[in-house]
């Protein structure tokens, strides 16, 4: 602000001076101020925030865009197991992005088999989700399965803001939980943690943490139930949290979605699950268990007083819970979604309503928004299908291995398995690796589509080609008889010049020979016929008298400077007609010219 109050102020000064007394312009005095070393600093920041802000953006819409299809291509089968029951459900869309239960199975349990602690039955319970998998049908082996909320410890707890650096950095020391969440009887190395950043206020420098976890005994006791079964256990969530993702899968309106209540009331489970801005809010109702036996002893044609006080006592904590709600966040709760395996519930519900006369007490019905084949008709024909929420929003759930969920909610990616970390790395090679051979494939079938293309095209440029190729034939067949017969002159002309190259001018000593062979005719003898081969080699034929006047002949050859030999070739006597008339007789003789 200083800087720009006194540049205004220069301005103005240099417009006046520059009216006045036609001095340098304001743009030229613009240009001979210097920033300070402090004020470049601040803008190299700026503009690497800039820069920064930038990347982190195209980094999340990358990670957005993979983590998507990482998600879609990934089959994983929900398995709820509970005292009552073994649930396995698989969920799928159709084209308009409606979910269809494909796949679902039950197994009401033999209550003589189980006992309170389901993980000491092991065997059964393994056999019993072989079996509900079988009868549904269900072929992949990735599960998502749940642990009871009294297994696992939920907390929102507020810290001071940090990078996600410094936030692994403190975790790594395990000072953070140290710090924020007081876990008295135990060691918090026995147990698993997971954590999620759920708001981030600049404003306070706060920022909300939801810290999930349980102990490592009772996550590998559920795990080893699957394992049993030849099952692989890859997500680990807590029930509260799958029962508001078949809720949050399942509502139509936004805004159900962002404060809304939800109630599980049981023999094994009970609390309440406020969900303001998409956070839950969790409070636990404590009932002992001659409470239970109480409130499952209701019937519509018979009136229990001790269950009627229970459900008072129950109703009040929801009251209180509900009264802190509206308090702090100005926020009306109307009306609470309930989930039970309570085969009394109509029953019970009335007696709810009647101690909170302001509030709707809903029996969830998570098939309401799914389409159900036919197959399963039968199997889903149920008085209260809330016992089904739970396996649902296990089938709901993905394996987000390149971390999608961690942008847009906060509960849909909690896994308390300790080796997630590894089931994530795992898969996402798998993703990886499929997503390469998909590319490589891609890439092949372009070319191949490419070189068909071009093909097509350059048939039909051929076969337009081929129309002609008579005429053309024709054509070419008169051209190549021209062209054949230049080529034999060309060729006998190139012949003729090598040849040429290789004569050289001798005319000069060719006439002095001739002359001296001239000279060296005896009287009696007559030429008819003299060749000179150009080099050396001269023949001479003619006709003597006598065999001595050949033989002066060659040895008047011989004398002479310019020819180095003269030999005799032959001496024949001529025909009977030609001696008739005369006695003279043929020769021939070959003289080499010396210097050739």
């Amino acid at each position: 602000e200083k800087f720009n109050k006194q540049t205004q102020n220069k301005s103005v000064n240099d417009l006046k001076s520059e009216k006045k007394n036609d001095k340098p312009s304001i743009f030229e005095k613009l240009k001979n101020i210097k920033f300070s070393k402090k004020e470049k600093k601040a803008e190299n920041t700026s503009q690497k925030l800039k820069v920064s802000k930038i990347k982190d953006k195209f980094q999340k819409l990358f990670k957005s865009k993979v983590s998507k299809m990482s998600i879609a291509g990934e089959e994983i089968v929900g398995v709820d197991i509970t005292p009552q029951a073994i649930r396995v459900a698989q969920l799928t869309k159709d084209k308009n992005e409606k979910w269809i239960l494909d796949k679902f199975s039950y197994r009401f349990l033999d209550q003589e088999k189980v006992s309170e602690n389901l993980v000491e039955h092991k065997d059964y319970l393994s056999e019993e989700i072989k079996l509900a998998l079988a009868n549904a049908k269900i072929t992949t082996t990735n599960v998502a399965l749940s642990i009871p909320v009294t297994s696992a410890i939920i907390k929102v707890v507020s810290s001071p803001l940090m990078t996600e650096q410094e936030l692994n950095s403190a975790i790594a020391t395990e000072s953070l939980w140290e710090n924020l969440v007081q876990i008295t009887d135990n060691d918090l190395n026995d147990y698993s943690i997971f954590h999620q950043v759920i708001n981030r206020s600049s404003k306070n420098n706060t920022m909300d943490i939801l810290f999930v976890a349980s102990k490592l005994s009772d996550v590998n006791a559920f795990s080893s139930i699957v394992k049993k079964a030849n099952l692989n256990p890859v997500i680990m969530d807590v029930r509260c949290f799958t029962l508001k993702n078949a809720f949050d899968n399942l509502n139509e309106t936004s805004a159900n979605k962002i404060n809304s209540a939800i109630m599980e009331f049981g023999s094994e489970e009970n609390y309440l699950m406020i969900i303001h801005n998409n956070i839950p809010i969790i409070i636990d109702i404590f009932l002992r268990p001659q409470e239970k036996q109480h409130i499952m002893q209701v019937s519509s044609n018979q009136k229990n007083e001790e269950a009627e006080s229970v459900i008072r006592r129950y109703a009040m904590q929801i009251k209180q819970a509900i009264n802190e709600y509206e308090a702090k966040y100005e926020s009306k709760i109307n009306i609470i979604n309930v989930i039970s395996s309570l085969k009394n519930i109509k029953d019970l519900l009335p007696m709810f309503t009647k101690n909170l006369p302001n509030t709707r007490f809903n029996i969830f019905d998570p098939l309401h928004q799914i389409s159900i084949p036919s197959y399963n008709k039968e199997k889903t024909n149920l008085d209260n299908r809330s016992t089904m929420t739970s396996v649902l929003g296990l089938a709901f759930r993905k394996l987000d291995v390149f971390g999608y969920y961690k942008f847009v909610t906060a509960v849909k990616n909690i896994n308390l398995l300790p080796n997630r970390d590894a089931v994530k790395q795992q898969n996402k090679m798998k993703f990886l690796s499929g997503f390469a051979l998909k590319g490589v494939a891609g890439a092949v079938a372009g070319i191949y589509l490419f070189l068909i293309i071009f093909s097509f095209f350059q048939i039909n440029y051929n076969k337009k080609k081929l129309l002609a190729f008579d005429q053309i034939q024709s054509e070419f067949d008169k051209v190549n008889a021209r062209y054949t017969k230049l080529d034999t002159k060309k060729n006998e002309m190139l012949a003729s010049l090598q040849l040429g190259k290789k004569v050289n001018s001798n005319q000069n000593q060719s006439y002095r020979a001739l002359a001296q062979i001239t000279r060296s005719v005896p009287a009696r003898v007559q030429f008819k016929k003299v060749e000179f081969d150009g080099s050396q080699n001269i023949s001479i034929e003619g006709l003597a008298f006598s065999h001595a006047d050949i033989t002066n002949f060659i040895n008047n050859l011989n004398d002479k400077s310019l020819i180095e030999q003269a030999n005799l070739l032959s001496a024949t006597a001529l025909e009977q007609a030609e001696q008739s008339t005369s006695n003279k007789m043929g020769f021939a003789i070959l003289c080499k010219l010396k210097g050739a």
